[in-house]
């Protein structure tokens, strides 16, 4: 096993993941995951996919992510490094299905429509 490359996407997030062996270190854009994300919540959607196939420090990740908030990047890097463990053994895709990590959440702000404040809001209606 050599580097397993998998890519996550969650609304304008782009997570690319690359999964080695090592001692458990996750690296994000440079930093640690724990330095990035200051947010203990955030921080739990990039460890969840390991704690649930349960191989939790045995491999390094390195993550180059970009667009969207620290949020939709966090679950980016999630679908990312589940795709990027059934890569590696498919046993991994029951648990992980389960837990809804290898799902795509692919809802994206709408985009404004012309004539309109916002992408469906319109402006008080007058009769006279």
């Amino acid at each position: 096993m050599d580097i397993i490359h998998a890519v996550g996407r969650r609304k304008t997030a782009v997570a690319r993941v690359y999964l080695m062996k090592g001692e458990g270190n996750i690296l994000v854009n440079g930093k640690d995951y724990r330095e990035y994300f200051p947010q203990l919540h955030v921080q739990h959607n990039v460890t969840d996919p390991f704690a649930v196939v349960g191989i939790e420090p045995t491999f390094d990740v390195k993550v180059n992510v970009y667009g969207g908030g620290f949020k939709g990047q966090a679950e980016a890097i999630r679908l990312g490094i589940s795709r990027a463990l059934v890569k590696l053994n498919e046993e991994y895709r029951k648990p992980l299905k389960e837990k809804k990590f290898l799902t795509r959440d692919s809802r994206m702000v709408e985009r404004k429509k012309y004539g309109r404040p916002k992408a469906r809001k319109r402006f008080q209606f007058s009769k006279r």
